[in-house]
């Protein structure tokens, strides 16, 4: 096993099985997290990852983060509930209707503009498979955000019962892997 220094490192997430729903105007969940899956950077979250982070966080009274696409400069609502199951990290929360970044978010999102959800956090602990994919064991979740372009294609934001296009998924996986080839280099 290996351990991260302290830099943030961001996870997206997303699927065509729109797991991220939006009711009632602000009210969001779905998996923001699954396991198992390999994202376009190899990485794999393994099951039970966020667990002992998720404890920690707890016990010292902090809280998971809602963000719009990563800037700690905009938060737009409360993670109410995450969890880990069978599946992966499940989260539950409310944006903020008095901010307006939030009212434009659940707008989006209605309209499909918006359809991904991405993780900010530090790796404790990973490993390398023989596939070389890195296989990530522990996590320290910081944030949990709505973004434009998810990395993980199974875990995608959706307004309830509106499914997703195939072809906006298609292009966002281009530019997603365009983006880690370029900063691969």
């Amino acid at each position: 096993m290996t351990t991260n220094d302290y830099r943030l490192e961001l996870k997206f997430c997303a699927s065509e099985a729109s797991t991220l729903q939006v009711s009632d105007g602000s009210v969001i969940e779905g998996y923001a997290s699954l396991f198992g899956l390999p994202d376009q950077g190899g990485d794999v979250v393994c099951k039970g990852a966020y667990r002992r982070g998720l404890e920690r966080l707890k016990a010292r009274g902090g809280s998971v983060k809602m963000l719009w696409q990563h800037d700690p400069a905009q938060p737009i609502g409360i993670w109410d509930e995450i969890q880990e199951d069978a599946r992966g990290l499940y989260v539950k929360g409310r944006l903020l209707p008095d901010v307006a970044r939030a009212r434009e978010a659940a707008a989006l999102i209605a309209a499909g503009a918006i359809d991904g959800l991405s993780i900010g956090y530090r790796t404790v602990a990973a490993e390398k498979d023989a596939k070389g994919q890195r296989l990530l064991a522990e996590l320290e979740l910081w944030e949990v955000s709505l973004v434009t372009f998810p990395m993980l294609r199974e875990a995608r934001v959706a307004s309830k019962g509106e499914p997703l296009d195939g072809t906006l998924r298609d292009l966002a996986g281009v530019l997603c892997s365009a983006t880690a080839e370029l900063a691969a280099r």
